[in-house]
């Protein structure tokens, strides 16, 4: 299903699953693996010229976004089911299982947010913060805001499989 810029980088070509969707427009370069019904949307970029980048299954990374590494330091993880608006940048972080990342929000290296927590849009995680299970972080520089209740969780759900379905279609 894979459509976009796929670009080998010193002798690395993305390992991109076959249901994985990458629109025209994005580009996908070097040491990144694409796990199935993951989703890289118009405009984004996912620039593994340093270090590895994982996106897991179901994944969407929405239009605009950008994912990089932290050269010689880290490299960028994002676990399954995670949905990332539109324009973010991702740089060098770890976002686990089932995180909600906000449109325009800035994560900065070996920062952490983990599974079924939210960062709000706009805001910006500074290097080696960590966002706790559970927990809604919104700001600049991000801080806690308050323990986000089930029916967030059900809703981000719909999100991401909103998107595994636009993906297919």
């Amino acid at each position: 299903m894979s459509s976009g810029n796929i670009i080998n980088y010193l002798g690395i070509t993305p390992d991109i699953h076959p249901d994985a969707f990458v629109a025209p427009s994005a580009y996908v370069i070097g040491k990144v693996d694409i796990g199935p019904k993951a989703s890289i949307w118009y405009n984004c970029t996912v620039r593994g010229d340093e270090e590895p980048i994982h996106i897991g299954a179901g994944t969407n990374i929405q239009d605009g976004s950008t994912i990089h590494t932290s050269g010689g330091v880290t490299d960028t993880w994002i676990g399954e089911h995670v949905l990332v608006g539109h324009m973010c940048l991702l740089h060098g972080c770890r976002i686990e299982d089932r995180a909600f990342i906000g449109m325009g929000s800035v994560i900065l290296d070996e920062a952490v947010v983990e599974s079924n927590a939210m960062l709000a849009a706009g805001s910006l995680l500074t290097p080696g913060k960590h966002i706790p299970s559970g927990e809604l972080w919104a700001g600049s520089p991000a801080k806690y805001k308050r323990d986000l209740r089930p029916e967030d969780l059900e809703i981000y759900s719909e999100y991401v499989a909103r998107y595994i379905t636009l993906a297919e279609n």
